[in-house]
């Protein structure tokens, strides 16, 4: 694996993104004195499941799994780069060699109903969930913590892997649990976690808010905000609205009301991008009669115009994408090997035999999605391609292509997807496997080679064949005729300028590590 950080240009050309907003990057964190103050945010959805190996990922759930769970590392920008610092909970924690990294616990975290103290055992139980968790595929290189005493203990690598401070501790996929707690309740949970161990406590209204409470238990740094209340707020319009009457604080904010932002920012307000760890896509199911031709596919391909979309339904704040691969790490691509190309794909529907085809696209109902859906049915139109615009609420949109959901996968035409990436290339490829099938790889589709390739991935340290192995990756994937690359978003906070706010480099709020100027 690669065996440097990632370099400010390297992870999210910063600077490119920023455009006429303000960067401010991660803050000094643990305020010493807990002042009583509310901090009140938008979340962009409701949560559904706060188990960190069983969660759809991405924000709100990874928010507010980063406030109620303990960690071993936390991220920080030093000097433009991103790194890691030992977090809280912990005494000291670093590599002995490439594949062990010893850690020593503070003492005294209690987790909460009674479940008793933060240990070794919890951190080793916690990461061999995940082994066999949804998440696995950040613990491809872990292979066991071995336990020391009450507080320390090495984590053992199969391999060489120095990102996986930043790509697997770092991340919600990091969280530790409490062995008993969990195991209490069966080894799993949704939204009611057993026991938790941080300086808030959760209280949840469905569909309205999350509020985090003072823990009375907790014995560490208090954060500047002691309350924190999460609005649910689905649509972004009426979150921006919500920011400029006052009603929160800091919301996240779409392309189109970033590019409005950009140009008019409203008064005593900053905007912070986090970063664009994120790639979008049209997504078909190989398997539907519909698209099993793989020329029917292709010829969606060559229908699509990306650049109409990026400038119809995200107002040109986005950037193409050729790839699952995020601007500035390596094995980005710089061009697809399909085009824009209307004749090209009515040949490949001719060919196929195929007219008058009626499909349906699902998108999800927000406001760019939806408006790239409108431009996506009429470019299809335009080859004699019927789409219907089915717009889903985030509930049931994150469950069409589970096999776990029902039987709904098996009518799963096309759609529009975005997923989150962790600051190293290898990460997003974990979700196309073929043990994705029916999970997250709703294309349904798999590959010897790749499969292949990304075990190589994890195990490469030069960088030049790491590029080689993620590039050829992705044209595997392509060549399936059933992705439409569209756009890697920024994502973009606007918030008080009195209030300093603490980001993830996926977008994910970490509300203990809010400052107020």
């Amino acid at each position: 694996m690669q065996r440097f950080l990632p370099t400010r240009r390297q992870f999210l050309a910063t600077s490119a993104m920023a455009g006429a907003a303000t960067f401010i990057t991660p803050l000094m964190r643990h305020a010493t004195a807990a002042n009583g103050q509310t901090l009140t945010v938008r979340l962009n959805g409701d949560i559904t499941s706060l188990d960190p190996g069983y969660n759809i990922g991405g924000h709100p759930e990874s928010d507010i799994i980063y406030a109620l769970f303990p960690s071993l590392v936390d991220y920080i920008q030093e000097n433009g780069e991103l790194n890691w610092r030992p977090s809280v909970y912990v005494e000291n924690i670093g590599w002995s060699d490439p594949t062990h990294i010893d850690f020593t616990l503070k003492p005294g975290f209690m987790w909460t109903n009674g479940f008793g103290e933060l240990t070794a055992e919890d951190v080793a139980y916690s990461f061999d969930r995940m082994k066999v968790s949804e998440w696995k595929g950040n613990y491809e290189a872990y292979e066991t913590v071995e336990i020391s005493d009450t507080y320390s203990g090495t984590i053992v690598l199969s391999v060489p892997f120095s990102p996986f401070m930043l790509t697997t501790l770092c991340a919600q996929t990091g969280a530790i649990m409490s062995q008993k707690a969990t195991e209490s309740v069966g080894g799993r949970y949704t939204t009611d976690a057993p026991a938790t161990c941080s300086p808030y406590l959760l209280e949840w209204r469905q569909q309205q808010r999350v509020t985090l409470t003072p823990n009375p238990e907790w014995t560490g740094p208090q954060p500047t905000f002691t309350t924190v209340v999460g609005l649910v707020v689905d649509e972004h319009q009426a979150a921006a609205l919500a920011y400029e009457a006052g009603e929160v604080d800091a919301t996240i904010l779409s392309p189109v009301t970033y590019a409005r932002y950009k140009e008019n920012l409203p008064p005593d307000s900053a905007i912070t991008i986090a970063g664009a760890l994120n790639y979008q896509w049209l997504g078909m199911n190989t398997e539907h009669p519909k698209l099993q031709d793989i020329r029917v596919r292709q010829a969606i391909q060559h229908a699509i115009d990306v650049d109409a979309i990026l400038l119809g339904a995200y107002n040109g704040t986005a950037f193409p994408s050729h790839g699952i691969v995020s601007p500035g790490l390596l094995g980005e691509r710089e061009e697809t090997r399909y085009s824009y190309d209307p004749e090209k794909s009515k040949e490949l529907l001719a060919e196929a035999g195929v007219s008058g085809l009626e499909l349906e696209l699902k998108v999800l109902n927000e406001q760019e999605t939806m408006l790239g859906g409108q431009i996506i049915q009429a470019q299809l139109a335009a080859v004699g391609i019927t789409a219907t615009v089915l717009p889903q609420e985030s509930g049931a949109f994150w469950e069409m292509g589970q096999e776990s959901a029902g039987e709904g996968w098996k009518d799963l035409q096309i759609w529009t997807m975005r997923y989150s990436s962790a600051p190293d290339a290898y990460d997003p490829f974990q979700w196309f496997k073929r043990d994705q099938v029916g999970i997250w790889n709703w294309e349904r589709w798999s590959d010897d080679e790749f499969e292949a390739l990304y075990q190589e991935g994890i195990l490469e340290t030069d960088p030049e064949r790491r590029t080689e192995i993620y590039l050829r990756m992705q044209e595997i994937m392509e060549d399936t005729g059933a992705y439409v690359w569209i756009s890697h978003e920024p994502e973009a906070f606007i918030h008080r300028k009195t209030l300093k706010i603490d980001v993830s480099p996926t977008g994910e709020m970490q509300f203990q590590y809010f400052e107020q100027v």
